[in-house]
């Protein structure tokens, strides 16, 4: 899979850089950057003109086709994140993403649960205005907002690229330990997971923590899978040490079997589960 000339690492602390645009990189869990982390990390400028992104859903067929009543087709199939990231249906203006991760949880009809919009056009389950999502509006590059938001925006333009997630752990830069409201297993024992996180001064962190990577991992106390409770401390050490401002909002993307991360041709994390959705990023 080949991306199209992917950007290098900033010289200078990222958010102090004003052509940042994406870099990918590992970190413990006090977000201190490590060869053998087990936070599979991408920060991005969701301003910088040389990005653009999309939603990608698992469907039968193409991306935004209609049937011959001018109704949106929506055929439903199972796909896991490698066929999400590579289908024909991933490519945006010819060309395949340089980033991506899974989001949304799916159904039993392999629907995705929660609000997922592509380009503007909507593809979303019986959860999508109960549960918060995730994403970045329309508009020229230096209009783009990242947010994390309950149901469609108010603003049209905020309803451009979203994808569904389950979980909101910062609103309004508070934290809050969604422990109990995971469940007992999520809970007290460590799982893999996949999550995405906006700064007061509109940067983007997404991040998937699993044990199973495909990279070299030292697991130790401080390097471990990630309980709910420490989400603030992987999330607030990531921004500080890469200027990024204060962390204002989170939300978690589906876990167990779905996780998956993606850069610059190499998949970091994938699992076996089918996924809802997976949010793309391209370079231009």
């Amino acid at each position: 899979m080949a991306a199209n000339s992917a950007p290098k690492p900033s010289q200078i602390c990222p958010g102090k850089n004003a052509n940042f645009s994406i870099e990918f990189f590992k970190t413990n869990n006090r977000g201190e950057k490590y060869a053998k982390g087990i936070n599979h990390v991408i920060i991005f400028n969701p301003k910088s003109a040389a990005l653009d992104f999309k939603v990608n859903v698992g469907l039968a067929h193409k991306l935004y086709a209609k049937n011959a009543r001018g109704k949106l087709r929506q055929e439903y199939v199972p796909k896991q994140f490698r066929q999400i990231i590579t289908d024909e249906n991933s490519k945006l203006a010819g060309k395949t993403p340089i980033a991506a991760i899974n989001a949304d949880y799916i159904d039993t009809d392999d629907k995705p649960q929660g609000l997922n919009i592509s380009r503007g056009v909507e593809y979303s389950g019986a959860f999508k205005t109960k549960r918060s999502s995730f994403g970045i509006s329309g508009g020229t590059p230096q209009q783009r907002r990242a947010t994390i938001q309950n149901g469609r925006r108010t603003a049209d333009i905020l309803n451009y690229n979203l994808v569904g997630g389950n979980g909101r752990f910062y609103s309004q830069g508070k934290f809050k330990d969604i422990c109990k409201a995971l469940g007992e297993f999520a809970c007290k024992g460590a799982t893999n997971r996949s999550m995405a996180a906006i700064t007061n001064q509109g940067y983007v962190i997404l991040l998937v923590n699993d044990a199973k990577a495909n990279s070299i991992i030292d697991i130790s106390s401080s390097n471990q899978e990630l309980l709910p409770s420490q989400f603030d401390d992987v999330l607030e050490g990531i921004a500080r040490n890469n200027c990024l401002g204060k962390i204002q909002e989170g939300i978690l993307f589906d876990g167990g079997m779905s996780p998956g991360l993606y850069y610059n041709n190499k998949i970091y994390v994938e699992n076996f589960g089918p996924i809802g959705s997976a949010f793309l990023i391209y370079k231009k």
